[in-house]
């Protein structure tokens, strides 16, 4: 993959050095990801999360029920600046 392209899609902006810096990096990268397609997984159960407690594993899916959550007035009691019933958040362009 090409760097100038990761740089653009991560809105970077990098110079031709960084670009002779960072281009062996990422095909190493590359190249050690690439590395799992040899691995010889025929005989592994697919597994959701992975981690355990105790040495049991962990429950990764709950059932989906309501619970109690803050009113709006409640989430914006501690907000610097609410206005108008919302957080008001730095303009990002």
């Amino acid at each position: 993959m090409d760097v100038r392209k990761v740089a653009k899609l991560a809105h970077l902006e990098i110079t031709d050095e960084e670009v002779a810096i960072y281009t062996p990096q990422m095909a190493n990268i590359v190249k050690y990801i690439e590395q799992l397609n040899e691995l010889d997984t025929e005989n592994i159960e697919p597994m959701l999360g992975g981690l355990t407690d105790e040495g049991k594993a962990t429950r990764t899916i709950r059932e989906d029920s309501v619970i109690p959550s803050f009113t709006q007035d409640e989430a914006l009691a501690e907000a610097p600046s609410p206005v108008a019933g919302h957080f008001q958040v730095p303009k990002v362009l």
